[in-house]
């Protein structure tokens, strides 16, 4: 006998799914207005969640004052003091040394935002499409897999149990037990 599910548990199922999903929302409209807002303000802007019935949108607006909140990139706090340094016995003039600085810390920053200007959008394109790529992978190829390799392997684990139990175990019990009786004397002459 087959059993189809009828129409009102699936409309139910269905609404359950939808209940369970939470779809995320990057806002980038207005975003100089809202960094003027922060800056004025000092606060940050918080993710809000509206209802719509079925599901929640969550807004994520990307931070503007604290871009690397996780300190993933800790490394790169290179000021021109890490960089360069002269010992107190062989010094420049005192204008070449502060012109040294202000351009090291001008060309830094403007050549950092002119090559991220060039390879920031397309370079987060690519690690958007890797990332989905790796995600779409592991989702649906690797762990199912996985498990049809453990499920598979129920039969692999009885007989490796077996025997363990009826060959190996016994052996090395006996050869414990004869090699624990014997006992070392260390005699000086």
């Amino acid at each position: 006998m087959l059993w189809f599910p009828n129409q009102e548990n699936f409309e139910t199922d269905a609404m359950i799914e939808q209940d369970s999903q939470e779809v995320t929302k990057i806002d980038l409209e207005g975003i100089e207005e809202r960094l003027e807002e922060q800056s004025e303000a000092g606060a940050r802007s918080e993710p809000r969640s509206e209802e719509d019935g079925h599901s929640s949108q969550v807004a994520t607006k990307p931070p503007l004052e604290d871009r690397d909140p996780k300190g993933v990139n800790q490394c790169l706090k290179v000021t021109f003091e890490d960089v360069i340094a002269e010992p107190p016995s062989v010094r420049s003039f005192d204008k070449v040394w502060l012109w040294s600085h202000a351009l090291f810390e001008v060309s830094r920053l403007w050549f950092y935002r002119l090559i991220s200007l060039l390879l920031a959008v397309p370079l987060a394109l690519i690690a958007g499409v890797l990332f989905a790529l790796l995600s779409c992978i592991h989702i649906w190829l690797i762990m199912p897999c996985v498990q049809l390799f453990l499920i598979n392997m129920q039969w692999v684990q009885a007989v490796w149990g077996s025997v363990l139990d009826i060959a190996i175990s016994p052996l090395f019990s006996s050869m414990g037990r004869c090699l624990g009786s014997i006992t070392v004397r260390v005699a000086r002459d």
